[in-house]
């Protein structure tokens, strides 16, 4: 970090800025110039807070040099991260995961009877909202912790692993309790407190970029976690807000390549919430595996005219078996596989054991 001092500045303020650095705990290293003095900060672990030294006397702009996040660059670790499931999925690396279902748990037969769909299909990760954040205050806003069992109840039947969401902190215990991965989605992607306690759950974290959140944004959410000792943690681009009314978001296809190259942590995609149009799922998906996603999120429900959440977006069971024929194409022409289907994945697990 430079701190650049203006044009005017007297040796007094030069030396009022290092030593307010200096009290912050980090090194300060004046660089006289031929018309202004700027600061070198040394020792930057993400947690300077600039504001303190942009109202200090003197100083015309500070100026970032290196990254304010830290242990989810590249910098810190170079090698891809790879989140691997109880089930045997692994998220990252070469295969491509795959994590499916309705936006919203509505019963036992429709979970259930989805969940078996889906992993004939090849998914081996089972989506399903218990919790609902909803726009609306009389929307459905999903099950609760009935929506939770009846997740489990259709893990128990598949093998598939979980994935769902928690909406405030207290909620976080009891869905780390039956769920494989927590979930935090868009709207509450800078829920700092929701964040810390997912960080502190012991399961994989799923963070969704928010509505409007830049990159950058989304990468400081996620060190959020991993400052609280979670490296289990993926990324999902589900689309940012646009001026056109022809999507329900813009799906950000450059964010996939873009946070490969800044960040170990997986990223998926949600082509899905990006796009909120049926008709555009399947294409975006593919495109998203080929700009390079690590997995796929897609809402399937078996009768998507009377689905509770998210009808519109959400694609039939064939229209998904398609999906799957059609990016397992596209991966080997990039060297890249589906994750195994569960029964490939247990008889594996079995020979390694």
């Amino acid at each position: 970090m430079l701190v650049v001092m203006k044009q005017s500045a007297t040796d007094a303020e030069i030396d009022r800025v290092a030593e307010t650095i200096r009290d912050m705990g980090y090194d300060a290293r004046p660089i006289p110039g031929r018309q202004r003095t700027a600061i070198g900060l040394i020792g930057n672990d993400g947690r300077v807070d600039s504001g303190r030294l942009e109202g200090l006397s003197g100083v015309l702009e500070v100026i970032v040099v290196s990254h304010p996040y830290k242990q989810v660059s590249r910098e810190w670790k170079a090698e891809d991260t790879i989140v691997t499931l109880p089930n045997g999925t692994r998220i990252g690396g070469t295969e491509i995961a795959i994590m499916a279902g309705p936006c919203a748990v509505e019963s036992e037969d429709q979970i259930v009877g989805i969940a078996r769909s889906l992993r004939e299909a090849g998914a081996t990760i089972l989506r399903g909202g218990a919790f609902k954040p909803r726009t609306s205050p009389y929307s459905f806003q999903g099950l609760g912790e009935e929506g939770l069992r009846l997740l489990a109840v259709a893990r128990e039947e598949t093998g598939m692993a979980i994935v769902t969401e928690a909406v405030e902190p207290e909620a976080v215990e009891i869905v780390a309790e039956f769920a494989d991965i927590v979930q935090i989605g868009a709207r509450n992607m800078q829920n700092y407190p929701l964040l810390r306690r997912a960080g502190q759950a012991g399961k994989p974290v799923l963070l969704k970029r928010g509505m409007s959140a830049t990159i950058k944004e989304l990468l400081l959410a996620a060190e959020y976690l991993l400052a609280e000792g979670n490296e289990q943690v993926i990324l999902c681009e589900r689309g940012v807000r646009s001026f056109d009314t022809h999507t329900r978001n813009l799906l950000d296809l450059t964010a996939i390549p873009v946070v490969r190259g800044l960040s170990h942590l997986p990223i998926i995609a949600d082509p899905s919430h990006g796009t909120g149009v049926r008709a555009k799922v399947t294409p975006m998906a593919r495109a998203a595996v080929a700009a390079g996603a690590d997995g796929l999120m897609v809402e399937v429900h078996p009768d998507p005219e009377r689905a509770l959440s998210d009808g519109a977006q959400s694609l039939y069971p064939d229209d998904f078996v398609d999906l799957m024929r059609q990016i397992r194409v596209i991966g080997r022409a990039l060297d890249r596989e589906l994750v195994p289907p569960l029964g490939t994945l247990r008889v594996a697990e079995s020979a390694a054991g």
